[in-house]
């Protein structure tokens, strides 16, 4: 498959790692320019491309977008429209700014990420830390692999997230659809950082 990811802090550079391991071809952006993601490149190897962030989207079958929340408006639009979109973002207010709708609750950091993107935005890697996601990754049945939860309005697109998310190493446990779903996995919730299995994670999730 191919899969562009734009951001190469944490999140974006481990799944770059995971997925080029797994065999697909990755293209990553940051916000700096491909000349200086050489070092990275190299360290991953794998056929792993620096490139612009709008080549990332163009090039990408998945999109996986993450970058501080507070700069979504700077996503190239026209190239994500109608991709499957992976929101790993989160809104921290004392980061991006305050915006009243996210503060009261009316709407989500995830369906705004929808609304510049104009994609089918499944929200995924955002309630895991960085470490683990990095660190923690196990074969199916063990009894130490974890659960990372899933939101999404598109069946479709839900489905390919969640098998990318078995290829690495961990179990998708689906949280519902974007919006509802979503704030069930946001900060500031139960398993929001939680370390859990499938099974405890989707009881969680399931009575919030």
């Amino acid at each position: 498959m191919r899969i562009g990811i734009i951001g190469a802090g944490h999140i974006g550079s481990t799944l770059a790692r995971h997925f080029a391991a797994a065999g697909h071809q990755v293209a990553i952006a940051n916000s700096r320019g491909p000349e200086t993601l050489a070092g990275l490149t190299a360290d991953i190897g794998g056929g792993l491309r620096a490139v612009t962030a709008a080549e990332a989207a163009g090039f990408g079958e998945v999109a996986v977008v993450s970058i501080p929340y507070g700069r979504i408006d700077e996503l190239p639009r026209n190239e994500l429209s109608g991709k499957i979109v992976v929101d790993t973002c989160n809104y921290y207010p004392q980061r991006d700014g305050h915006e009243a709708d996210l503060d009261d609750g009316s709407t989500t950091s995830s369906e705004k990420v929808r609304a510049v993107t104009g994609g089918d935005v499944v929200k995924a890697f955002n309630a895991i830390f960085w470490e683990n996601l990095r660190d923690r990754g196990r074969p199916e049945g063990d009894p130490e692999r974890l659960a990372i939860p899933v939101s999404g309005d598109d069946a479709k697109a839900k489905k390919v997230v969640s098998g990318l998310i078995r290829e690495i190493g961990f179990d998708p446990v689906d949280a519902g659809p974007l919006a509802a779903g979503g704030r069930k996995h946001q900060p500031g919730t139960d398993v929001y950082t939680a370390e859990l299995p499938a099974a405890d994670m989707a009881a969680v999730l399931h009575t919030a």
